[in-house]
């Protein structure tokens, strides 16, 4: 083998299902199809792990190749340097500045409390408190 296990998560928190927005859906079919065209051409040498990205055998991708992979695609796009995690926390700010329940922000992220989410991203509450403020003015207009 090459070393890669899996584990069962810390925690039952940590295994969740998580709605993917529909956008990336051709992306993902796309994905399952090309994996079938390695599958099929691999036979024996396919070693199914039913995985989304695999290292093209069907088996576990190793963290520090996907990582090494992003940061050329950062500088090759000649994007700011942003780390592959950076996405994460990416995903949960433009969440919470698109108005996203805080707490469905949370339940996304796996984080154990609300509380760990507001502290990560307060950053961005402060914008939202004009935003706040102009629903008030709209629900309260003469």
């Amino acid at each position: 083998m090459d070393g890669h296990t899996f584990q069962e998560p810390k925690t039952a928190r940590s295994r969740r299902a998580v709605v993917l927005p529909g956008f990336l859906r051709p992306y993902l079919e796309r994905q399952r199809a090309d994996q079938a065209r390695r599958r099929g051409r691999l036979g024996d040498a396919w070693r199914e792990g039913d995985l989304v990205v695999d290292a093209g055998d069907g088996w576990a991708l190793n963290p520090v190749t996907l990582s090494g992979a992003w940061g050329k695609f950062v500088r090759r796009h000649g994007l700011p340097p942003l780390r592959f995690h950076d996405l994460r926390h990416g995903h949960a700010t433009l969440m919470l500045l698109q108005g996203v329940h805080r707490k469905i922000v949370s339940e996304r992220l796996g984080h154990s409390s609300i509380g760990i989410t507001l502290d990560i991203y307060s950053h961005v509450l402060p914008s939202m408190q004009s935003e706040a403020a102009k629903a008030f003015d709209d629900l309260f207009q003469p």
